[in-house]
């Protein structure tokens, strides 16, 4: 697990790690991950992800459907 104690935006010390649905988007269909871990800055917004929230994200992604079922 990527422990982040640094924002790599704005240097903030109050980032935290978060555990909730997480919602992309991909050609203006919605979709969701839910109870996604990943980092997130109060102060700015920026949201980082470790290689296992990645795989998760990915795993939900429509984009990648079409690669899966082939």
């Amino acid at each position: 697990m990527l422990t982040i104690t640094k924002c790599p935006t704005c240097g903030s010390n109050k980032i935290k790690k978060v555990c909730r649905k997480w919602i992309g988007k991909f050609h203006g269909h919605a979709y969701t991950v839910p109870k996604l871990e990943f980092h997130e800055c109060p102060d700015c917004g920026e949201k980082v992800y470790d290689r296992e929230a990645m795989r998760k994200i990915e795993a939900h992604s429509p984009s990648l459907t079409k690669a899966r079922a082939s």
